[in-house]
Order: structure tokens, then sequence, then C-alpha cells
């Protein structure tokens, strides 16, 4: 579909896909925004839907308010909350463009110490732009469009009729996130607990300064299962340096206990730097990206087969069967295409270190989903846009999209085992050992 239609329910839905959905998928081609001749008759049918809605939700909230005080009488027995007009109407800013909405006004006659002002959860007073175009922001500034051309884009995906979305605006809300991450970017660590960690470097479409290469994401777990973002800067994926950088800060910060487990790409400098920083840790090689590496070094007839025998290594119930099965791997291709076999059989024990911990924590600990999911429209696959960013801008961008993004992430499953997971519980193929139990 065209217009706004084709952006609110596809690229805000790919933009935080859900977790484990495929690593391979290209996605580095020239986005398309639609001109806005393009707005056709049911986006306005959409839009128009969500104004009555919205004016619905909020009429029955100014009544729920209502009700809930209406044992508040004067002597005469008047109801002293009641409802007084409607204040005056203003223009938000969605994801199906500008929707017109008034709020009904609320008086509250009882005296100045007792009165309650009513304030929307719904439409908060100062709101203007949803959390979607909050969103949007980040997602177009890491595909490589520059501040300038933001009006022309935003106007084709939300309406020409949006105000408010200048350069200028823009470069305000940027300057406003910048605060809010070197304020984030400085927190205390201190008491922080993660048991596991996901680390991997994502390249986007736009060149930061200083040649650096990428940004490096660092995300973990919590001891009861959440998810959260420890850190993120720019560097270099292959360099121990870069990620030694980072690692010393996140503890000078005061994350002092080593994590249990941590699981990324083989080609990260993060190994030899997280040896040094948290000599503790257990190493977890992520499965997705050692599946699109073996597989780049055989023929594209073969490569469906190859997978399907990848997958029944991580898929397998046990260590022993896994281990059965990268034998069949090694076996069947090793002769004709020593690259591939090579690519796995180097990373063996790394790769199957999972089996070590709760069955039900595989699906969290056996790729960089969590972070690979939140940047999967963004990321770059091919080639990179000639336009430049500070490097200030896309950190800050970086961390707005996955500020965004963390409010989708779940708990880990099986949570209620991570505190065994912290004191040492011994785990054979995913299950307690009966000494432990």
């Amino acid at each position: 579909m065209g217009g706004v239609l084709g952006f609110e329910f596809g690229c805000l839905t790919t933009l935080f896909p859900q977790e484990y959905a495929t690593m391979r998928e290209s996605t580095s081609e020239v986005v398309s925004l639609p001109a806005a001749a393009s707005r056709d008759v049911l986006t306005s049918i959409l839009r128009d839907g969500a104004q009555r809605l919205l004016s619905e939700a909020i009429e029955a909230e100014v009544a729920e308010w209502i009700d809930s005080h209406r044992q508040h009488r004067d002597i005469q027995g008047h109801q002293q909350v009641v409802r007084n007009g409607h204040l005056p109407q203003r223009t938000l800013l969605t994801g199906v463009g500008p929707v017109e909405v008034r709020q009904p006004r609320v008086l509250d006659r009882r005296s100045q110490n007792e009165a309650e002002p009513f304030s929307s959860k719904i439409l908060p007073p100062y709101l203007r732009k949803t959390k979607s175009l909050e969103e949007l922001i980040p997602w177009l500034y890491l595909k490589g469009i520059s501040t300038g051309d933001f009006s022309e884009a935003l106007s084709a995906l939300v309406g020409p009729e949006a105000k408010g979305l200048s350069a200028s605006t823009i470069t305000r809300l940027k300057e406003v996130w910048q605060g809010e991450f070197q304020e984030w970017n400085q927190r205390s660590l201190a008491g922080k607990q993660y048991v596991y960690l996901w680390a991997d470097g994502v390249h986007f479409n736009i060149r930061l300064e200083e040649d650096r290469q990428c940004i490096l994401v660092l995300m973990g777990a919590t001891a009861d299962g959440r998810k959260e973002l420890i850190a993120i800067a720019d560097g270099y994926r292959e360099s121990a340096q870069s990620w030694q950088a980072l690692l010393l800060d996140v503890k000078a910060r005061g994350l002092a206990i080593d994590p249990q487990l941590a699981t990324g790409d083989g080609a990260l400098g993060f190994w030899k730097a997280i040896a040094q920083v948290y000599p503790q840790t257990r190493e977890q090689r992520c499965w997705v990206h050692k599946t699109a590496n073996v597989l780049d070094k055989l023929p594209k007839r073969l490569q469906p087969e190859a997978k399907e025998k990848l997958h029944q290594i991580w898929m397998a119930e046990t260590k022993a069967e896994a281990d059965q099965a990268f034998d069949l791997f090694l076996s069947t291709y090793q002769a004709k295409y020593p690259k591939a076999t090579e690519c796995l059989a180097k990373d063996r024990d790394v790769l199957l270190t999972f089996y070590d911990f709760p069955a039900e924590h595989w699906i969290h600990l056996r790729t960089t989903n969590p972070i690979e999911s939140t940047f999967a429209t963004v990321r770059l696959r091919h080639r990179r846009t000639k336009g430049s960013g500070s490097r200030v801008a896309c950190l800050t961008m970086v961390f707005k999209l996955m500020q965004s993004a963390s409010k989708k992430w779940r708990l880990l499953n099986g949570s209620q085992l991570l505190p065994d997971v912290i004191q040492g519980v011994r785990f054979i193929d995913g299950i307690k050992s009966q000494a432990a139990a």
C-alpha cells in the first residue's frame, strides 16, 4: 500500500521484528519515500478512525475521573467535580498523519487546598508527537538520510500537512537527545549484576568521523531476567582495544561482578578484551553469525542442505547429540570444502557452551539476536552511503532506537532459574544436576 499506511504497518513493525528473525536478509537497499500525492482514501479513513478512537478514549478517561470524585458535593448536594466544555483543539502528529483532538475540560469547584487537577494519561498536556515519530527520526538518520532531508522524508511519511518537523526542530530534538545520552552514558552501574551479556559491532549507512568503523553494542540480562542496554561506543569491530575501552569504562562505573556467559560473533575483538576485564565469563559464539560465515564458504547449491545440518547441531537436545551432528557435518564437507569445515571446527567448544546452562535459556544464549533484531532494518549489509555523521549524533540515535526497542523486550524464559546460574549450580544438557537438586 502507498503512503503512510505502508510505513505505519510495514517499517515500524520490521523496525523491531520478533526476537528471532533471520539475520540474512539484506537491508541496505535505498529507502524509497512515497510522494505526497500518494496519500489515499484508505489512509484518510485510518486517520479519521484514529481521531474517533482517541476522542472516545479521552471522553471515557474524563468520565471515569469525574465518577471517581462523585462523592464530593457542596452543601446543596451539587457535584464538585464536573465537565466544563473543552480545552482548545490541538494537532497531534501520529504515524497516520496529523490528528485533531479536543480534550474535555474538568472543573473542580472545591477549595484550592482540596482541588485535584485532572491530567490525562492518554493525552499529556504537552504531547505533540507520538512515540512512533520518536522512533522514526533515529531510524531515518541511521538509514543515512541527512538532517536537511528530514522534512521532506517525514512529510512523505506522515503527510504534507504535518507541522513542527522542520530541520531546526529536528536539530533541537537531537540536542535534547544528546543530553539524555550523555547522562545515560555516565550513569553509575554500582550494584548492577548481569548474568548474561550479548556483544556485537553494528555498521550503519553513514560514515563515522575519524574512520570509526561501527558502533559497539553491549547488552545484558539482569538477575531477574530483564534485558538492558549496558553500553554503546564507536570503534572497530575486530579491535580488542576498542572493546577493552568499553568494558573498562563500565567496570569503572561499578559493574564489578563477572557475568556468567557472553554471546557474540567469533570475529569480535570482544573475546580478547573480556578475558582481561571479566576473566570468569564463559564464551558462547553466535550460531547465526557462524552459520552465515560457514555457508558463505560453500556453493549456493549446497547451502540449503548444509544449513539444515548446522541447524541439527544447535537444536540437538543433548551435547552428545550435538557432537554427533557436528562430526557428520565435518565428514560430509571436509574433503571438498575445507575452509567451511575449518570455520566451524575452530570454535567447536564455544559453540556448544550453552548446554551447560538451563535449557529454558538456550533460545536467548545461542545468538546475538537481542541486538540484531533491533537494528535489522538499518544496519549496513552491502554498501555505505556517501553521507557522513558525527559520532555523538550517531551514538545518540542508536541510544534512542534501543531505548524505544527496550519497551518491547521480554523477560528471559525461565527467569526463575537465574539465581541458580549465579550460584554456580551445575546444569547438564540444560537440566539441573541431581547433586545440585
